[in-house]
């Protein structure tokens, strides 16, 4: 039975890969102001300052490599054709790692976006954006990140992907960014739910149908998907 899997990653799949995550005790919030860097009123005050921190975390992302938790869920789409991923996460270790059917929620770091238009994206070639590069439309080109502040353009598309699962599997977040983290709420009353995450948030409604593997992405991601596999395969 070709079941309809959605997989909802955050923060926590990419740090195993050495990604710098932004709420950890020691992320990238205790080394830079949110103000400074991250709304669209930072952008507007210092430019170069978004495109330099930005071009840094391009170079890391480029630096850095899918892992077993990743590879775990190109193992599932396979299994599962209608898999689909949802992402908060701005690097490509998905589409690295060979998935496809990829929703970016906040995002994509390998790419620059119109300053008119937060859907009108052109693709970057290599870490390096050049202050002052303008877009096809005639303004200046800056990072395709949600900032904070701006609206989630994929977030509508993401809800009814999300209402459409038999499976939710839900990978390294700790559900305090939303609206990302009420994509829960949208997944059919009746689909179950695998939450991997060494953490403990709090679950509320969904705790009575939420297996929790407190286990890392890298373990706790190849086990539940030979789990579904099993149970579900062909």
């Amino acid at each position: 039975m070709n079941k309809r899997i959605v997989v909802f990653t955050g923060a926590g799949i990419s740090a195993e890969s050495g990604l710098g995550t932004f709420r950890d005790a020691d992320g990238l919030w205790e080394k830079y102001r949110v103000e400074d860097i991250c709304t669209h009123e930072a952008w507007l005050r210092n430019p170069r300052l978004c495109v330099d921190f930005y071009n840094a975390r391009r170079r890391d992302t480029l630096n850095a490599k899918p892992n077993e938790a990743h590879l775990a869920i190109t193992r599932l789409q396979q299994a599962f054709p209608d898999t689909r991923i949802i992402t908060q996460n701005i690097d490509d270790l998905h589409e690295r790692a060979g998935s496809h059917a990829i929703t970016h929620l906040h995002g994509e770091i390998t790419k620059l976006r119109s300053d008119i238009n937060e859907t009108a994206t052109v693709s970057l070639d290599g870490w390096e954006q050049h202050y002052g590069d303008r877009h096809p439309d005639g303004s200046l080109l800056r990072p395709y990140i949600v900032f904070f502040g701006e609206g989630v353009p994929y977030f509508s598309e993401a809800c009814d992907i999300a209402s459409q699962a038999d499976i939710l599997l839900v990978i390294g977040t700790s559900l305090n960014v939303y609206p990302a983290a009420s994509l829960l709420h949208y997944a059919p009353l009746n689909a179950p739910i695998y939450f991997v995450d060494p953490g403990l948030p709090e679950f509320g409604p969904y705790r009575d149908r939420l297996q929790h593997v407190r286990k890392p992405a890298t373990q706790g991601v190849p086990e539940v998907v030979d789990l579904l596999i099993r149970q579900y395969g062909d």
